[in-house]
């Protein structure tokens, strides 16, 4: 096991934890990253408040809608008005900048190890800040992609062009940068082009996102690759120095990366796990000689691990 961490952590200050932490990304042998939507909500992706106002003002007004995740489950009275509401959360949560720097400070922290990224996240903030994309598993699925609601095949569909001519039409602009504005939002139109609506190729349902949320989700062959990838680095790794590393995840779905790194540690006596949590970071006494929980701002954390020494 990592040696450094055979001890109480009870008396342990933030910044002993934080070094002891850096010493563990230094000896690793590989890095597993599990990473939760307290990630990107520490990135700058609030779904309430200003950003989600500045959006959807007219979806606010009409409908009371108080923030972006739950206006997605809203029965809207049409297509057209569906795709408004979702042409504009794609956007601003998938192609447009990223809020913050701070994937692409955890893009630093690992760029030269050996690691693998598993996430639940859809806004593949990943790779858009320079991961290897075959060093990513998206199990949940991504806004840039459609599927066949049915589903009657098991493929997908990139929609970024489709969903730019959705905002266009509604009266967005989209600057060069792929930021969304609207200068004056009286003339914002709620509805898409019925032409825009998007349809099935083949069986002609309408088109759904491809995410999560029931047992239509597509597998498509991008996502059975990026799942054949992970298990594989896992295998390579078997009892190696290998931290697993979990940042924002909370107990929504636990079975997909908490308890199974938590499984893993208790497994091999070399791995070292991680939790970095804004106010929740614990680990079963099974590991806990083995485990780091690092409460506090996510930002701050990973730019204290990015520092070089002496720095």
């Amino acid at each position: 096991m990592f040696e450094e961490h055979r001890r109480n952590q009870q008396n342990e200050t933030t910044q002993e934890r934080i070094r002891r932490l850096k010493t563990a990304l230094e000896e690793a042998d590989a890095v597993v990253l599990g990473a939760g939507a307290g990630l990107s909500t520490a990135a700058g992706y609030r779904y309430a408040g200003e950003r989600f106002e500045r959006y959807f003002r007219d979806f606010i007004e009409k409908y009371g809608i108080t923030d972006m995740y739950s206006g997605g489950f809203y029965p809207f009275g049409s297509p057209e008005e569906y795709w408004a509401w979702w042409s504009r959360h794609i956007w601003v949560n998938r192609y447009a900048p990223i809020p913050s720097a701070l994937y692409e400070t955890l893009h630093e922290i690992l760029a030269d190890r050996d690691y693998f990224v598993l996430t639940t996240n859809v806004d593949h903030c990943f790779q858009r800040a320079g991961f290897d994309k075959h060093r990513l598993f998206y199990t949940q699925g991504d806004y840039g992609l459609w599927q066949c609601s049915g589903p009657c095949h098991p493929k997908t569909y990139d929609n970024e062009k489709t969903v730019r001519e959705m905002l266009v039409a509604q009266g967005f602009t989209i600057t060069g940068d792929n930021s969304l504005s609207a200068d004056d939002f009286s003339r914002i139109r709620m509805a898409v082009p019925t032409e825009l609506v998007p349809r099935c190729p083949r069986c002609g349902r309408p088109m759904t996102m491809n995410l999560r949320a029931d047992d239509r989700f597509v597998e498509d062959a991008g996502w059975q690759r990026a799942s054949d990838r992970y298990r594989e680095f896992l295998r390579r790794h078997e009892g190696l120095k290998v931290l697993f590393w979990e940042i924002g995840v909370g107990y929504n779905t636990p079975v997909i990366i908490k308890y199974p790194f938590w499984r893993m540690t208790a497994r091999n006596p070399e791995a070292c796990y991680v939790c970095m949590s804004r106010s929740s970071a614990d680990c079963p006494d099974e590991i806990r000689e083995r485990s780091i929980c690092l409460n506090g701002d996510t930002g701050a954390i990973l730019a204290q691990l990015a520092q070089k020494d002496g720095a």
